[in-house]
């Protein structure tokens, strides 16, 4: 009896990746939306927030992290995760509260606040973006971040280009 399992996790990244595929049962390749976040975050300007994943409002974005990005701020909780690489999270305490509204908005060239501390997150790990602060991100080499949100102004749809055809 064999121990070996029959199939064998394999990490992407920005640098390695398989595209992969999918196996209709029914229907339409056309009737699905198919992406690889990798080869999408590898087409995409820093910090670009591609939706890569859409259900009632809330989307999953994509971006590519690299160098230091703007300021950012929300009216509502988001999640981030690194799938690739490590990036630095920087969080302020706004002194006025961000603006009313859906997604991911700019917070301006440096927001009035406090300091509130920073994480480092790692291949894996996940830092909540609280609602009514500002966070920016900071990676010294390209990596990819999948982040969880309201779909926004900053939310950039791409389906005819990242869907398989």
């Amino acid at each position: 009896m064999s121990t070996q399992p029959a199939f064998k996790t394999v990490f992407g990244s920005l640098a390695h990746f398989s595209k992969g595929s999918i196996e209709l049962v029914t229907g339409k390749k056309s009737h699905y939306a198919f992406s690889n976040i990798f080869e999408v975050a590898g087409q995409s300007a820093p910090y670009e927030k591609v939706v890569v994943g859409l259900n009632l409002g809330y989307v999953i974005e994509t971006l590519r992290a690299e160098g230091t990005s703007p300021w950012f701020t929300c009216a509502h909780d988001e999640f981030v995760i690194s799938v690739d690489g490590s990036v630095r999270v920087d969080f302020l305490k706004l002194d006025a509260a961000p603006a009313q509204g859906e997604g991911t908005q700019f917070a301006g060239e440096l927001p009035k606040g406090r300091p509130m501390g920073y994480v480092l997150l790692k291949h894996g790990h996940q830092a909540l973006l609280p609602a009514g602060c500002a966070y920016r991100f900071e990676a010294s080499a390209p990596c990819v971040l999948l982040l969880q949100t309201v779909q926004g102004a900053l939310s950039v749809e791409k389906w005819a280009d990242i869907c398989l055809k």
